[in-house]
């Protein structure tokens, strides 16, 4: 395999963020490249046509692909005509299936995406921003810094506070003076070591830390369990009060930090726009804001050409030309393979993004590629780090792989399909109607798909449903309010 295809099997498996940072390597790196799109009409002037060997690695990569031919990809307007297996033309429906750049449809009302990555402002900045308002000690704002930088996304202090002491060289009682400074600051309850810790804070800001409570944010084991009774004798409080404690406890924020951005993590950013057209098909686009074009400037090879005087220089100038063409048709095949295996997926999962996540078939990588004749390797790898936007949401482009159960219809139902289904079912419960995992299995087989009832409760846990019992005391609960 020789290092331009190696090359191209990552820029296939990469996401456009990651395209991204390689084009901005590559333009640093050869003089040649340039962004922006060619003039129309302009005949390519300076460039000579590559000599038989240059197009090797390109034309590998398409042997890969599938042998999609050698032409370069117009993003203007690709359209992708469906195969119908028996000869015949594709019907009107299907003509209205494809893949097209901005172009070929409406993208005015997608989101801002330059928005949606703008970095908000972090958990520690809104912190750190309000200390000096708070004390003038700078020995003090210096430890309550270092606990700040230690809390986790939600706002915990997950580290011993005598380690912290120990690591910064400071007394105990120092350490703990920070910390309470740190657990004074907006959102309440950040700081916190603790569960109880958090919703204790909370509660002595909103002046109800009363006995009473205390003893119900000491016992949150046996909120979570449903022992009504039980908590009611320990708080001492009859059953008007203790609904009203209930209220109480259940409006605090477990996780005060998660309403800021976090640090660690960045906003998800599609690869693939998906959108009706209005002609009872779709539009697919790559999301070309994170997508540079790349072209050859042409008059600065011209440039060069006329001032390389000697072999070496000659040499240079025509390995960083063949290095531009071999980057640019590789990025076009890469755009290319990835809008027909999008294009495909959408064709085949049609009932998810007109009716949702009900309608998910399952599908494999294997089904894929044999519909746009390419190798399931090379889906494998289209698919990978990539994302897709449609009016439903932003997802991964292996959420629409998914295994199936058998179903009365025989072509099978996605295990997504059928822990919505499950989900919708227990949704449904009252306290008189909760359904045990045999009703369920019941149920669904009624409905056509045929689980055991050990299916059923791995798919519940999967989707982090409780049991019977657990939904019982929790439904028992909720009553209270």
């Amino acid at each position: 395999m020789t290092p331009q295809l190696q090359q191209a099997i990552k820029l296939l498996a990469a996401s456009n963020l990651e395209i991204e940072t390689f084009i901005a390597e590559a333009l640093e790196a050869n003089p040649l490249l340039d962004t922006g799109t060619p003039d129309a009409g302009e005949p390519e002037q300076g460039e000579p046509a590559p000599a038989p060997g240059e197009d090797a690695p390109a034309d590998e990569l398409m042997l890969l692909g599938g042998g999609e031919g050698d032409s370069p990809l117009d993003l203007a307007a690709v359209d992708l005509d469906w195969d119908t297996g028996d000869g015949e033309a594709p019907s009107a429906r299907d003509a209205e299936w494809g893949a097209a750049g901005s172009a070929g449809g409406d993208f005015d009302e997608l989101p801002d995406w330059e928005q949606l990555r703008a970095a908000e402002m972090t958990l520690t900045e809104h912190l750190e921003g309000q200390i000096g308002a708070l004390t003038s000690d700078p020995r003090l704002v210096f430890i309550a810094r270092h606990i700040i930088g230690l809390l986790d996304d939600a706002g915990y202090l997950l580290t011993p506070l005598a380690e912290v002491a120990e690591d910064l060289g400071v007394a105990p009682d120092e350490a703990e003076a920070a910390l309470a400074l740190v657990q004074s600051l907006d959102p309440s309850g950040v700081g916190a070591r603790n569960l109880a810790e958090c919703i204790a804070i909370q509660a002595r800001e909103a002046d109800r830390y009363d006995p009473c409570m205390k003893a119900l944010i000491d016992n949150l084991e046996l909120v979570a369990r449903g022992e009504v009774e039980r908590l009611k004798r320990l708080c001492r409080v009859d059953d008007e009060d203790f609904a009203d404690m209930l209220r109480e406890l259940r409006s605090y924020n477990p996780k005060p930090g998660l309403a800021f951005a976090s640090s660690a993590t960045t906003a998800v950013t599609p690869d693939i726009l998906v959108i009706a057209n209005g002609r009872g098909g779709w539009d697919i686009a790559l999301n070309e804001e994170t997508l540079p074009r790349l072209i050859v400037n042409r008059g600065y090879f011209m440039e060069l050409d006329a001032g390389a005087s000697d072999k070496a220089s000659r040499g240079w100038l025509k390995e960083k030309l063949a290095d531009a063409h071999w980057l640019i048709r590789a990025l076009d095949q890469r755009q290319k393979t990835i809008l027909k295996t999008a294009a495909e997926i959408v064709k085949q999962q049609e009932g998810f993004f007109r009716r949702g996540v009900s309608e998910l078939r399952p599908l494999t990588l294997r089904e894929v590629a044999e519909q746009i004749e390419m190798h399931e390797s090379t889906v494998s790898r289209v698919t990978s780090n990539k994302y897709l936007w449609c009016e439903r949401g932003t997802f991964e482009l292996k959420y629409f792989f998914t295994s199936g159960v058998a179903s009365a219809d025989g072509e099978g139902a996605s295990s997504e399909a059928i822990k919505a289904r499950i989900k919708a079912l227990i949704d449904a419960e009252t306290v008189k109607t909760i359904l045990s995992d045999q009703q369920l299995a019941d149920m669904l087989k009624a409905e056509g798909y045929d689980l055991a009832r050990r299916t059923v409760a791995k798919y519940r846990e999967a989707i982090g449903l409780g049991s019977s019992a657990e939904r019982r005391r929790a439904k028992k609960l909720a009553t209270l309010r």
